[in-house]
């Protein structure tokens, strides 16, 4: 029987990937919900190639534009956020693929698990800003949460039919485009600069995180969740090829690697299909052509953002939250080329310092601690305009 897909964010980067996994496995999978947030032109396109049974469009003044499109159809559309929340309730769907980007994947995500639906989750700010409540819910209600992130699928497939403790996982990094410049030169760094990412082709949010080690930074607060680790029992390694996707290190001092060429379609289609591996004829890497495999530590003073990180999984509470909120904010600042690129992490660093900190938040703490992030952010971004 076809697997039935819900993908949230189906215009971006892991989602248009995950359509290119759907439609070269036909015979296993089929598309049931589509949503997007802006990206009307898109959404119809995708929805008239792969007929969902539904799509949300997040943006409601482009439900016009969508329903009149797809009216020849049996295709039902529906618009906002609480829709997209709401859609991943339906009873025909087996898996929710949460590809949206930053704090908007949390409440669909929530609402999923608790339709007990199987998550695929390429959303790692629903487990940086509120891991312990998603894996609580993940528990009660049997719902496995399968990575989709290359690092996390990596230590995911590592630990298959592993019985043994974990002593430690090691996350690798790209290290960006800016590995070599000095703090001089990063100050220079345009908007251009920091699109173009050496190995990976990912959205616009992301590839600026991946410059800033934020990216890791996320991930290893993700790390930490979904493989129920202590803050040091996750280690991170700059590995500029990134060809080894990340490694495990077990109790007798084994390491197990996942390696493979960059290619996100890899970890999409095994989280769809896990526990089942399929055939695909994506690239194969050929040891030959990379003699040699690079390893070095992160640079935490030019690169702040993973030390910023790791401060906020060890304190625990509502501070990653606040990390999140900040990040999304400067990150969308710097793309509109209102702030330098070094002057994220110092923005950063003066939230965290100025923001209210809860040991033991809840859900509605997390979306009061979000909102009152963003603002903060805000005014010292006008603080440094000024």
């Amino acid at each position: 029987m076809k697997r039935r897909i819900a993908i949230l964010g189906s215009t971006g980067s892991i989602g248009t990937q995950a359509l290119d996994v759907i439609a070269l496995n036909s015979d296993k999978f089929e598309v049931e919900v589509l949503t997007a947030n802006n990206n009307y032109e898109t959404l119809i396109q995708q929805a008239l190639t792969f007929i969902p049974n539904a799509v949300v469009i997040g943006n409601k003044e482009n439900y016009g534009f969508v329903k009149d499109a797809l009216s020849s159809t049996d295709i039902k559309v529906y618009a906002g956020n609480e829709a997209v929340a709401q859609i991943v309730e339906m009873e025909t769907i087996d898996i929710v693929l949460t590809a949206m980007v930053g704090y908007s994947g949390l409440l669909p995500t929530i609402n999923a698990i608790k339709a007990k639906k199987t998550i695929a989750l390429a959303n790692k700010e629903t487990l940086v800003v509120a891991g312990e409540l998603i894996n609580e819910l993940a528990i009660n209600n049997n719902v496995p949460i399968i990575p989709v992130d290359s690092e996390h699928s990596a230590i995911f497939q590592c630990l298959v039919g592993e019985k043994s403790p974990i002593e430690k996982i090691i996350l690798t990094a790209s290290g960006g485009p800016f590995r070599k410049h000095t703090l001089e030169e990063l100050k220079r760094v345009t908007c251009a600069d920091a699109l173009n990412h050496p190995n990976w082709c990912m959205g616009a949010k992301i590839t600026i995180d991946s410059a800033t080690m934020m990216n890791k930074g996320l991930e290893v607060i993700e790390a930490k969740w979904l493989f129920n680790l202590n803050p040091n029992q996750i280690e991170v390694v700059v590995h500029p090829q990134s060809i080894v996707h990340s490694l495990v290190q077990f109790e007798d001092g084994s390491i197990k690697a996942q390696m493979g060429l960059p290619d996100m379609r890899l970890p999409i289609q095994y989280a769809l299909s896990f526990p089942y591996r399929i055939k695909s004829d994506f690239p194969r890497f050929n040891f030959t052509n990379y003699p040699t495999l690079t390893f070095e530590e992160p640079d935490t003073k030019r690169f702040p953002n993973l030390a910023f990180a790791k401060n906020a999984l060890v304190r625990g509470g509502n501070a990653p939250c606040v990390l999140n909120a900040a990040n999304e904010i400067v990150v969308n600042a710097f793309l509109k080329e209102q702030i330098g690129f070094t002057q994220m992490s110092e923005i950063i660093e003066k939230v965290i310092v100025r923001s209210s900190f809860i040991s033991k938040p809840t859900l509605e703490d997390y979306s009061l601690s979000d909102t009152e992030t963003r603002a903060l952010t805000k005014n010292v971004i006008n603080e440094y305009q000024s």
